[in-house]
């Protein structure tokens, strides 16, 4: 999110897609919202288990609409039906349980089934739990009295004979044999929260399960957090009753006062709680993992300071409560959670991931933290650890080390000697894997930008394709009838030795001779990239339509973005998100105008979701002379409005960068508007609130500005619920696009 200037355009990698068959098919917004012509199939959930074997989700071949668990073989192919539609069947109910996730025992004589689930903000994380006794064929509800829908987490503790979940804020364990059912914490309500978290810790740290049994079953690890000093956002919905209501939501803007955090353990049986002595305020303070430590007397801890530039590593000991600082990462930036600790040794080494040296790297780490071994190569990023076969001394990690947009996977000595090798085969694209524990077999996910995926078992190391799982064959079939545009990857020189990824779709019958519109699709925050060399599903689908109604479609990855080119160009937007970006995005847009004489200069559009609303807000307010239309959904508007620990994390804290908050948020430079904007907002998004857009709009009133907006009631983020939003959504984009950015070449 850099201020440059335009030199040239390079290309990098051009990628024609074409495809044999005849495209005489239009696309249509209903075809792409509205049917599920172009649904993908679906795989899993896969497990696998010891001996080169795995489970999966299938429908049932004796009961229509049900499902059962399948065995497969993994090198015979063999299939056996292990759980069956009438043993999913409750004694009190006529159909088989739906299953949304399971479990098997470390055993496998018993099966866990998460079920009938409910929505918690994001994902579905409350439901209900089954556990099939399967050599006896017994299925039982797990909870008690406990309401419909209101387990969460559970998970079989190690010797399998219990089960512990979390209920209404509270911790508990269920014995398997006798049915009995212990609870270990009893302070939990809406502000006091046990084994689970608040909202922010949820969606900024993907924090949901809060609690770990310890390798022996004998004890239980538990986050709490005391949100008493949170204030309530409160949403309002006015449609789902005769009067209006509130909904309150404990949500940290920017600045203000955090959850307290703190973990401690108890013995799974019941008892007192020992909580551990972690020094520091617990509200400036974030309790960011915590795992036992390769054995059950200790856990480990990741402690970040409020401006998430620090990330000390902690070891506790379960019986006193005492911890102790083994290693310290640090950043003049900010520091991303560490999610691939793994250990080795039997506990006498750890994996860390640091981009201490200016790339993200895997290190080893001894326990004490006074040896610290670099293990995969430098100058170049790890996006993440796959799998570690310790027997055979190799580490699998994803990479891709000369092209920012696909994806690969490695493998490395874990003694960090000799040259990486690539596993993946060299095809452009994405490749992704779950990987069995002995590192043997993998199911092998790979798809590139227009063809969906294809999923097959492979073995490893040599990739070798044993069978295709899925083929996605009829959406292929169906691709092959459309006017699939010919898409171009490339980089774009934006000066000063900056080149942005970026990729451009044109009609299918482009004449290079004429002038075409262009729509940038812009996202821009450090929280994805948009330049993926990846299936894009529905939204690709709909670029595709814009092109056929004669639109070039392109996008760019500015700095800040998290593409794998080294930490520089990911924290160079420290303390000013949305400044860089912006100007690297229109820097980027000058550039193509100027190098191709195709593109008009005078019909330039840009949308985004979220922080791509953010992005074309941004677009449109900063560089009116670039940018003629714009379409900005579910934006930040004024970045002081967004939680604390996303916000902090790229920006510091308010009171502290006042003019980095001011000048990086787009509401600044609203007097600005000269273009069309239409801004599109859910009234009950929880996440980004539409209390920012209701300011925006009254600050665009303020200075006379023309503009549109569509309120979506009671739709949270993306915007989905209800029966036709997103055919309307992408009906409203097209149709405001076509009115106020004219179609077609000139």
């Amino acid at each position: 999110m850099k201020k440059l200037f335009y030199v040239c355009l390079t290309l990098a990698v051009a990628v024609p897609v074409q495809l044999t068959a005849q495209r005489t098919q239009p696309l249509t917004l209903d075809r792409i919202f509205a049917s599920r012509e172009f649904a993908p199939q679906r795989f899993g959930p896969a497990r696998w288990l010891e001996g080169g074997s795995y489970t999966t989700v299938e429908p049932s071949q004796a009961v229509d609409g049900a499902v059962e668990i399948v065995r497969y073989d993994a090198s015979s192919g063999r299939r056996e039906v292990m759980i069956s539609a009438a043993q999913l069947t409750p004694p009190t109910q006529a159909t088989p349980l739906l299953i949304e996730d399971y479990t098997w025992s470390a055993d496998g004589d018993r099966l866990l089934i998460f079920t009938n689930s409910r929505r918690v903000w994001r994902r579905n994380t409350r439901g209900d739990y089954w556990v099939l006794d399967v050599g006896i064929g017994r299925l039982r509800q797990l909870g008690g009295d406990a309401p419909e829908s209101t387990l969460m987490f559970a998970k079989f503790s190690p010797d399998g004979d219990r089960v512990g979940y979390v209920r209404q804020n509270n911790v508990y364990v269920e014995d398997l044999t006798s049915g009995r059912i212990t609870q270990l914490t009893r302070d939990g309500s809406t502000t006091i929260i046990n084994g689970t978290f608040d909202w922010v810790y949820e969606e900024e740290f993907s924090l949901r399960d809060g609690f770990r049994w310890s390798p022996d079953g004998t004890r239980i690890a538990y986050w709490q957090l005391d949100a008493s000093g949170v204030r309530d956002f409160y949403l309002i919905n006015d449609t789902d009753s005769l009067y209006s209501f509130v909904i309150p939501i404990q949500y940290p803007k920017a600045g203000t006062t955090n959850s307290a955090g703190r973990v401690g353990v108890v013995s799974a049986g019941g008892g007192p709680t020992t909580w551990f002595a972690i020094e520091g305020d617990p509200r400036n303070n974030y309790i960011a993992r915590m795992e036992w430590a390769a054995n059950s007397e200790e856990i480990i801890v990741q402690y970040l300071n409020r401006a998430q530039n620090t990330n000390r590593v902690l070891l506790g000991t379960a019986e006193t409560g005492a911890v102790r600082t083994v290693f310290t990462d640090r950043d003049d930036a900010w520091l991303d959670v560490v999610d691939d600790l793994r250990w080795l040794d039997d506990g006498g080494r750890f994996t860390w991931v640091s981009e201490r040296d200016g790339w993200r790297r895997v290190y080893m780490v001894s326990r004490d933290g006074e040896t610290i071994t670099a293990i995969t190569p430098p100058e170049t990023d790890v996006m993440s650890v796959e799998q570690i076969s310790e027997a055979d001394g190799w580490l699998y990690y994803m990479a891709s080390p000369d092209n920012a947009t696909q994806r690969y996977l490695y493998r490395v000595r874990l003694t960090g000697g000799g040259s990486p090798e690539r596993i993946s085969p060299a095809d452009p694209g994405t490749h992704g894997y779950q990987i069995s524990p002995d590192g043997r077999w993998a199911f092998h996910t790979y798809s590139t930008f227009d063809t969906p995926p294809v999923i097959s078992l492979v073995s490893l190391p040599d990739h070798r394709v044993v069978r295709t799982v899925v083929d996605n064959a009829p959406l292929r079939e169906r691709l092959a009838t459309l006017n699939i545009p010919e898409t171009e990857f490339f980089r774009v020189d934006v000066g000063e030795g900056v080149e942005l990824d970026a990729w451009m779709m044109r009609p299918h019958n482009f004449d290079p001779s004429r002038k075409y519109p262009i729509v940038f699709y812009v996202y821009g925050e450090p929280a994805g990239q948009t330049v993926l060399d990846r299936w894009g599903g529905s939204r690709l689908l709909w670029h595709f339509l814009l092109t056929e109604q004669g639109y070039i479609v392109a996008s760019m990855d500015n700095r800040g973005t998290p593409a794998p080119r080294g930490r520089d160009w990911r924290k160079i937007v420290y303390g000013e998100i949305g400044t860089i970006s912006s100007q690297d995005q229109a820097n980027g847009a000058q550039r193509i105008i100027a190098d191709r004489p195709y593109v008009d200069g005078d019909r330039v559009g840009v949308w985004g979701w979220s922080g791509g609303g953010s992005s074309t807000l941004s677009a449109m307010f900063r560089y009116p002379d670039v940018y003629h239309t714009g379409m900005s959904v579910a934006p930040v508007p004024d970045q002081r409005y967004y939680d604390t620990i996303y916000q902090e994390r790229y920006m510091g804290l308010p009171q502290e960068n006042v003019e980095g908050y001011r000048n990086g948020s787009p509401i600044t430079y609203a007097n600005q508007l000269r273009g069309n904007l239409l801004i599109v907002h859910g009234t009950g998004d929880d996440n980004v609130h539409y209390q920012g857009t209701e300011a925006l709009i009254n600050r665009l009133i303020e200075h006379n500005k023309h503009f549109t907006m569509m309120a979506y009631p009671n739709r949270s983020h993306g915007i989905f619920e209800g029966r036709g939003t997103t055919r309307h959504l992408y009906g409203l984009l097209t149709r405001y696009l076509k009115e106020n950015l004219p179609a077609g070449p000139r």
